[in-house]
């Protein structure tokens, strides 16, 4: 059975939660204005920090001579002649790592 709310309750139900909503809100901006500084401060630190994060180069090292060589000779003893190498770029990609695991995880014994 629905019991029926009288009018009056029901108003003085919205009066006490319109009472409590100002006492939050009152504690809210109690508490901003304590914390101001705080966040002050903090924003302060970070924006310190991010000009020297901005300054690293965006791009990737450059490869060395070492390491062209290397794999000019790894590419000449695959293919049996001399190649010619236009362009080497990093690749990133979590394809290979992934592939890497499924091949351990697959090794093993899993009964």
């Amino acid at each position: 059975m629905a019991t029926k709310i009288k009018t009056s309750d029901l108003e003085t139900l919205i009066r006490e939660i319109r009472a409590e909503l100002a006492t939050l809100a009152e504690r809210v901006v109690h508490l901003e204005t304590q914390a101001a500084p705080v966040v002050a401060a903090a924003a302060t630190e970070i924006t310190k920090e991010v000009p020297a994060a901005a300054e690293t180069p965006a791009g990737p090292e450059p490869i060395g001579e070492e390491d062209l060589l290397a794999i000019s000779a790894a590419l000449a003893a695959y293919f049996g002649v001399r190649v010619h190498v236009r362009q080497i770029r990093l690749i990133t990609s979590s394809a290979w790592a992934q592939q890497g695991r499924v091949s351990i995880q697959a090794s093993h014994r899993l009964f």
